[in-house]
């Protein structure tokens, strides 16, 4: 086993596709495929499932994977102290978030104090049960998202079977996202009836639009006016055009987000934000430094609420 051989089934991971991989690696398909196979045979594991539409992670290989990214890490790192050639190599970085600012703030936080002329770093705000499944199949190395009382079983569940461990962040109480010009904009707190002429804005969740896995709370409620969307700023621009609302941490970039405020929702509930990581991977330095300017970002934003 080479570091290359660890370096072919790491891009092959990323790229979910050996044919997309190759040329990344530069080397061709054939001999990319045969590298795998061989290595597999001399590991007496299977790390990939090959099928027509690409390749699938095996539970060993997704254990496997964590150790080969440790060792290029740590190899990386020893050639960028010793040595006295410029870095040029592309770096990577994935964060898998629900829709917060402060996930966004820290981000650019990171990409500023990135000093290289290439990188490849990705930003995934996605849904519930995605981030948890880029987490586990390590497409991501940081996933943000929420427990309560209400989604905890279920959530928890899901991120002990992909050997993954939640870290928390802060605990939040509820407030509502509302456009600057709302008429419930200078309330001291709101409640669930207040809020009752207005428009619901969620997001939607895809094949598992379970309770369990909205990314709002109080997702059992029944609401005369619902609309869901996918995307943060589909959000905000509604919660400006129609008088909408959301419910979240409070938690706001007042730079990234000036027209929209948040004010405290009124309800006995609690909010858990945490990021995910896997059990088996040790978090580069760049996930460090991203989880500093994590906790930096929701520190300044907490000041204002």
């Amino acid at each position: 086993m080479t570091l290359q051989q660890l370096k072919y089934v790491i891009e092959v991971a990323r790229s979910r596709s050996i044919s997309k991989a190759a040329p990344n690696l530069f080397i061709s398909q054939p001999s990319l495929s045969n590298a795998l196979k061989e290595l597999e045979k001399e590991l007496g594991i299977t790390i990939f499932y090959r099928t027509n539409k690409g390749i699938l992670i095996t539970p060993e290989g997704s254990e496997f994977l964590g150790y080969a990214r440790q060792v290029v890490e740590q190899a990386e790192l020893l050639e960028n102290r010793y040595s006295n050639a410029p870095d040029l190599k592309q770096q990577h970085f994935s964060v898998s978030a629900q829709h917060y600012a402060f996930a966004v703030s820290a981000f650019v936080r990171l990409l500023e104090d990135y000093n290289r002329d290439e990188y490849e770093f990705t930003l995934r705000e996605t849904k519930t049960y995605e981030i948890i499944d880029d987490v586990k199949n390590l497409r991501s190395e940081i996933g943000i998202l929420y427990v309560n009382d209400f989604n905890q079983q279920v959530i928890s569940k899901f991120i002990r079977e992909g050997n993954l461990t939640f870290h928390k962040l802060f605990d939040a109480t509820p407030h509502v996202f509302i456009s600057s010009t709302n008429p419930l904009v200078n309330r001291e707190y709101v409640t669930l009836s207040d809020l009752l002429p207005y428009p619901y804005l969620s997001y939607e969740q895809g094949d598992y639009n379970s309770f369990y896995f909205s990314e709002e709370i109080l997702s059992t409620l029944s609401r005369p006016k619902n609309i869901r969307v996918t995307d943060r700023a589909t959000m905000f621009n509604l919660l400006i055009g129609l008088n909408g609302y959301t419910i979240s941490t409070g938690v706001i970039s007042r730079k990234l987000n000036g027209d929209i405020v948040a004010v405290p929702l009124k309800v006995d509930e609690t909010i858990t934000v945490g990021y995910i990581t896997h059990k088996n991977v040790t978090n580069s330095p760049l996930a460090e430094i991203y989880i500093h300017y994590l906790k930096e970002s929701i520190e300044e934003e907490r000041k204002l609420l």
